[in-house]
């Protein structure tokens, strides 16, 4: 029951994730002058909108993974590399902003609610997640592969097409594939008391550094409150 529990609100966390993240992007791109994500319906908070099927599987099983891109067309910017950058940037701030915010409140779950009840169960899981998916997903996006927001927010602030960009746009998703099955992989093996392949997970090893200096300010100011 418990794993049952944890996996129901994994998965409700991701779906919560994801469509802010997707979101912030259609709302900035069309703040900016493109009408591209709103007649693509991407303005919704309905998540169907947004959601890849392969990349919220492999969010929900192994903590990493991406939704479907907001499409839009720079040429409706009246400020082309200005309404990229910032469209780019806009989810990975959405989801740091909401972690910020998201913490506070599993505090106060974690101080005041009863920790012997199923639903103390199910929401620290589903605020704990929606904390560590916020900070993961923004750290993951940063990452400067195709077709994560790091590339976009690379291609919108730099003018040279050079061998390394080319090679980034052309074979970054499938770096960004292999990091996963491998980070995967190691995490069945750990799993399986094999401990020493936790060290080989790179994507892991990347994650848990930059989520903790990112997630830093947040738990020591919200550390600062008399819970």
């Amino acid at each position: 029951m418990d794993y049952l529990t944890r996996l129901l609100a994994s998965f409700l966390a991701v779906i919560i994730v994801l469509t802010l993240h997707e979101v912030a992007h259609a709302v900035v791109a069309y703040s900016c002058g493109d009408p591209t994500p709103k007649w693509q319906n991407r303005l919704s908070l309905n998540p169907l909108r947004h959601f890849d099927p392969l990349g919220l599987i492999c969010f929900v099983f192994v903590g990493f993974g991406w939704a479907k891109p907001v499409a839009i067309n720079p040429n409706n910017f009246k400020k082309p590399r200005l309404g990229m950058g910032l469209t780019a940037c806009a989810g990975v701030v959405t989801n740091y902003v909401t972690a910020f915010f998201f913490y506070p409140i599993l505090c106060v779950v974690v101080n005041y609610f009863p920790h012997i009840t199923f639903l103390y169960n199910f929401l620290y899981s589903f605020i704990d997640f929606l904390v560590i998916y916020s900070l993961s997903f923004c750290v993951f996006n940063l990452l400067p592969l195709y077709p994560l927001d790091g590339f976009r927010i690379v291609d919108a602030v730099n003018k040279r097409r050079g061998k390394i960009y080319r090679f980034l746009r052309n074979y970054g998703y499938y770096i960004l594939l292999g990091l996963i099955f491998e980070s995967f992989i190691c995490r069945v093996f750990v799993n399986l008391n094999v401990e020493i392949m936790g060290y080989f997970n790179i994507l892991g090893w990347f994650m848990t550094f930059a989520t903790k200096i990112l997630g830093w300010p947040i738990t020591a100011l919200w550390g600062l409150v008399p819970w």
